[in-house]
């Protein structure tokens, strides 16, 4: 029903910042919940942030809290995520992934896009 796709990935220098987008196309898309996870090297997927249907914001770990912000265009069917002063923990696969509003499972996810910090 949603197809996500990720942009804006890359290299970046510890302190530097990135901008990543993630475009979704589908029915009813401004019902969806569009958030953000990452997966680095041999980790779990983490958490990032959520924009909800209702333009409500939530974050994850305390490590990306103040640094990371994750905001919505709804015009564009786009969520992104402002990365700031980043670090080579941030060093991931940041994924797209919504679900309908209220719900708890991420049905729909992108392909991802790198994220590498050099240190």
């Amino acid at each position: 029903q949603v197809q996500l796709v990720e942009s804006g990935g890359g290299l970046v220098q510890a302190g530097g910042s990135l901008r990543v987008s993630c475009t979704a196309s589908g029915r009813t898309v401004s019902l969806y919940d569009l958030g953000w996870f990452r997966q680095a090297p041999g980790k779990e997927r983490e958490f990032v942030g959520v924009v909800t249907g209702s333009g409500v914001t939530t974050y994850g770990a305390d490590s990306v809290k103040g640094r990371f912000t994750v905001s919505r265009d709804n015009a564009k069917n786009t969520v992104y995520l402002q990365m700031n002063s980043l670090n080579p923990e941030d060093t991931a696969v940041y994924y797209c992934a919504a679900r309908n509003t209220g719900w708890v499972t991420w049905n729909y996810w992108g392909q991802g896009t790198q994220v590498t910090v050099s240190s």
